[in-house]
């Protein structure tokens, strides 16, 4: 762990002190010097019962700054800082003691979120410092993008594509940085590789050993067909397990693991007219049949499962487990934007419990005049049936992101 801060520490460092150059032999400690950022100011409101409502008005300013080092095409540096700050104090941020409203994740608070050196030789990099980590879909490995603060990890992480349309993915993490004001130390080993088998068909194949938690072992295959110029066709389909392993630390014993995972998705597009539908399961447990409830805990949860975030309590599904039959429709086109209506029906993997139904809709596009800049609204609602309570929650959001030349 004090590697991993030194290095991102000499990152920042690094950053810092980009105009200086080292006279004594002409070489320069940082050239081809780029800024980028973000502003992300955001209107939520939850309607939750039991509790008073949530009114949220938070944004996001994330600045970084990036470098080659020491006059080399090898070495580089990142470092960035982001500031979430709100305007008004009318919602649970799990953080400010509003304990009787309904919770928006989105403490105030002012990180380093991410501050690394890259070293790269030829089509393999090495990445050691705190970092941004996304993985497929983000439905085991994401940054929880969505949340104001984002989710990084203090790693060290070796990617490779050296073989054509084969590329691999390896990680040790030594801390987590939730989107909360926390962080957790870890040990934690995560190993994705994926081969574009042909333009129709990827296969990946990825093993996430958690060191508070139960080993992930999984395959996913995952394409795209045009079957003429107008009409496309996208897909998933994936399995993973989750097997015995030691989750203490403190010698108390093993805790086993015994879940599976299913991921079944197609989907249409019809220039520009979109259809899909997807079931997706987490498996769950009486309590007395020696299994163990599937979950994600790095997972960025709210892209998954109902944007009402109904189901985030114990990384992806309740003890009994989760399935969630979904289908969409929607209409994208450049000018227009993404226009987009989801529906859910969730009920129990084990016992076949109704939890309920929600429909989710979201509008997105860019404005004009003002490049970089986009704007969303988005709600969700979701209705309970013999699970947690109905909860409606609505955005509206500005996104402004800016990079120099």
């Amino acid at each position: 762990m004090k590697k991993i801060v030194r290095m991102s520490i000499a990152a920042a460092m690094m950053m810092g002190v980009s105009s200086v150059s080292a006279q004594a032999d002409g070489i320069s400690i940082a050239d081809n010097i780029k800024v980028k950022g973000e502003i992300r100011p955001r209107y939520e409101n939850v309607d939750q019962d039991g509790k008073d409502n949530a009114n949220a008005f938070t944004n996001r300013l994330t600045v970084g700054v990036s470098a080659d080092m020491f006059g080399t095409d090898w070495l580089s540096a990142y470092a960035e800082m982001t500031d979430v700050r709100n305007i008004n104090d009318n919602y649970n941020s799990t953080d400010n003691g509003q304990t009787t409203r309904a919770v928006v994740a989105d403490p105030e608070q002012t990180r380093l979120t991410q501050a690394y050196l890259d070293l790269k030789y030829k089509k393999t990099k090495l990445r050691v410092g705190r970092q941004v980590i996304n993985l497929d879909n983000q439905r085991f490995i994401g940054s929880v993008g969505w949340r104001q603060m984002f989710q990084t990890m203090d790693a060290y992480t070796v990617t490779d594509s050296t073989i054509k349309n084969l590329n691999i993915f390896a990680s040790y993490i030594t801390q987590r940085n939730t989107v909360k004001i926390s962080s957790k130390d870890t040990r934690d080993v995560l190993v994705n590789v994926s081969y574009k088998v042909m333009p129709e068909l990827k296969v990946t194949a990825y093993s996430y050993m958690l060191g508070s938690e139960h080993d992930t072992y999984g395959l996913s295959l995952t394409g795209k067909v045009a079957l003429d110029d107008a009409l496309k066709l996208s897909y998933r389909a994936e399995y993973a397990t989750q097997d015995d392993s030691s989750i203490d630390d403190s010698g108390k014993g093993e805790a086993k693991a015994d879940a599976d995972y299913y991921n079944l998705a197609l989907g249409v597009n019809y220039s520009g007219i979109l259809v899909g539908a997807g079931y997706e399961s987490l498996s769950g447990t009486n309590l007395t049949d020696g299994n163990t409830a599937f979950k994600t805990p790095y997972a960025t949860l709210h892209a998954h499962n109902g944007w009402a975030d109904m189901f985030l309590g114990t990384g992806g599904a309740p003890t009994s487990g989760l399935e969630d039959m979904s289908g969409y429709i929607g209409y994208k086109a450049k000018g227009f934007g993404l226009i987009k209506v989801v529906y859910h029906d969730f009920q129990s993997e084990v016992g076949s419990t109704d939890y309920g139904t929600e429909v989710d809709a979201v509008y997105k596009n860019k404005i004009p005049g003002v490049k970089g800049l986009s704007g969303m609204i988005k709600a969700a609602d979701y209705n309970a049936d013999n699970y947690a309570v109905d909860t409606t929650k609505v955005w509206v959001m500005l996104d402004y992101k800016f990079a120099s030349k």
